[in-house]
């Protein structure tokens, strides 16, 4: 049964009412709904504000590196030490290395550019830390609803957005529903802020319907790639901040490493590999194993042949970033709503750096929400949050960084020079502005134009494969459902993407979810393993010929994210 079926036979949909709807429980979604509440609080006023959250638990999806600045958050919260915040361990030395395939050259640190410094900043599990930011929101009155995902904007007849739909739960694979199926609810609002992340489903949507990219350099992506690890107590730097350049990654592929030491012996290691790499042949995933087999980074996971404790691998994940900055934003608002966080790319690429913004960003829209709902005034555009965003210290940082992903497409030498002199030099003051013409996918060469590239077997104990990976994320996903991976042309794959790409959506994916497999008459078929799915977003943002759609599965589904 078609959507509009399911509708007319079971609908219509109960409806809720609410000031302000919140798309996502992420940091920036959650400063948007607390941040309402206290400006309420502070005139003697009530606001209803409601959160959506398609995984279990606040948390549950949430993956970053992370290093925190927390400029944002005493904004939001200034007693957040008093309060308990998991904001544990501070960095305390940062390194940074540019490596060979068997060597590295240590950058002395008073060479380091002030993006590359985290005086001040912490090493943190954003899960954590926003588990934390949903008990805040709690305590203030606003309602989470998890485990419940938007899956449809809803507009008035005049083209404005009035909402949001959840999804239907109980639909069989075959599109029919099944004795347990539940029809999805409506939530209107005055006001609609999505704060889904990266690629957020509705987001894109919104996008295009109201051209908001219009004039904008095409948003540019990377996909970061983590685990978390238990080590030696003798190998543990608590604070220690090392990021890495070069090897294994080629000159002409923007990308690198982070391992972050935080507390109780855990380390946390990870890799990011910009989404614009030219060479089908190349698998992100792979290539972060290869990267924990250089010597200087085994060093911390190996040792037991001098007596040290086994290292551990407790967790792992996967999501894509947002890395065009400034040149890529969208317009922000539209008639009933607006994004915040990395729904519309505020993440600092060159920092890597993106729960602040997201908060920032959040408490911007939260303000000009509370004044238009307290006027009176509803469904139309939020023109004060891009207002006085522009006037924010956000701004000033994310422009004095607007160059960097694209120096970086000039290769690692140009990058690195460039953003060094931009940075250290300069000091910001950038009299120059660069600008990108082609969409991540577009970059993709032909698999005839390209070397291939052999990848060494995991060894299980410093490398792995992928299945084993997203075992220890907890994914899980009812596997009576359709797929939430949905292609435009199921022709596609086997008769444009296998010939002239080579099947890239094979290795692109860090979950295992798509498989070239033998079909009838051997001829060959995508079979897509749509369970594995840790909603990374990079098969959207990827695939070459933009036949691959990410739509919401049932509410729940996906990883359940532990100390990530």
């Amino acid at each position: 049964m078609t959507h509009d079926e399911i509708l007319a036979q079971f609908g219509p949909r109960e409806a809720m009412e609410y000031d302000v709807v919140v798309v996502g429980a992420g940091p920036g979604g959650l400063a948007t709904a607390i941040h309402l509440k206290q400006l309420a609080a502070s005139h003697g006023k009530d606001i209803s504000v409601v959160v959506l959250e398609k995984g279990s638990e606040p948390g549950a999806h949430i993956l970053s590196g992370a290093i925190m600045d927390p400029r944002a958050l005493y904004e939001l919260l200034p007693d957040w030490e008093e309060q308990g915040a998991p904001l544990n361990q501070p960095v305390t030395q940062d390194t940074f290395l540019m490596l060979s395939e068997t060597g590295a050259y240590r950058t002395p640190n008073f060479l380091l550019p002030k993006n590359f410094h985290n005086e001040g900043n912490y090493i943190v599990s954003l899960g954590n830390v926003v588990r934390w930011l949903a008990q805040q929101a709690e305590a203030l009155g606003v309602e989470i609803f998890a485990g419940f995902p938007a899956a449809e904007v809803l507009y008035t007849e005049d083209g404005k957005v009035r909402g949001v739909a959840t999804g239907n739960m109980g639909i069989g694979k075959d599109g029919e529903p099944t004795e347990n199926f539940q029809l999805g609810m409506e939530l209107h609002a005055k006001y609609t802020i999505f704060a889904e992340g990266a690629r957020g489903h509705l987001g894109r949507q919104l996008i295009a319907k109201y051209k908001l990219d219009a004039g904008k350099d095409p948003q540019s992506y990377g996909i970061g790639i983590k685990e978390l690890w238990e080590i030696d107590p003798a190998r543990h730097e608590p604070g220690l901040a090392v990021h890495t350049a070069g090897w294994p990654l080629p000159p002409d592929t923007y990308g690198g490493s982070f391992l972050y030491h935080a507390e109780n012996n855990q380390v946390i290691v990870g890799f990011v590999v910009g989404l614009d790499y030219q060479n089908p042949h190349m698998s992100p995933f792979e290539e972060f194993q290869r990267f924990k087999t250089h010597p200087n980074i085994r060093w911390y996971f190996e040792g037991q042949d001098k007596g040290l404790k086994p290292a551990k691998r407790i967790s792992y994940g996967a999501r894509a970033i947002t890395a065009g900055g400034l040149l890529s934003l969208p317009k922000t608002v539209f008639p009933g709503g607006a994004l915040v966080g990395d729904d519309a790319g505020y993440l600092n690429a060159s920092r890597i750096k993106g729960s602040h913004a997201a908060i920032k960003t959040g408490m911007l829209a939260a303000e000009a929400a509370y004044d238009a709902v307290m006027a009176g005034r509803q469904q139309d555009e939020l023109s004060a949050y891009p207002a006085s965003f522009e006037k924010s210290w956000l701004y000033r940082e994310l422009s004095k960084a607007r160059n960097f992903k694209q120096w970086f497409k000039r290769g690692l030498t140009v990058g690195t020079l460039m953003t060094g002199i931009e940075q250290y030099v300069l000091r910001g003051h950038i009299p120059w502005t660069l600008h990108r013409h082609q969409a991540d996918h577009e970059r993709l060469k032909k698999a005839s134009h390209c070397k291939k590239i052999v990848y060494p077997k995991p060894d299980g104990q410093l490398t792995f494969d992928r299945l084993s990976s997203v075992f220890i994320s907890n994914t899980n996903h009812e596997e009576n459902q359709p797929s939430h991976l949905t292609l435009k042309n199921a022709a596609v794959p086997i008769e444009i993407n296998l010939p002239e790409y080579d099947g890239p959506e094979a290795r692109y994916c860090p979950a295992g979810v798509y498989e070239f497999v033998a079909g009838e008459n051997g001829k060959q078929r995508l079979q897509i393993n749509a369970q594995n799915c840790v909603h990374c977003k990079t098969c959207d943002i990827k695939d070459p010929t933009q036949n691959i759609v990410w739509v919401t599965p049932e509410g729940g589904g996906g990883p359940n994210y532990v100390g990530m």
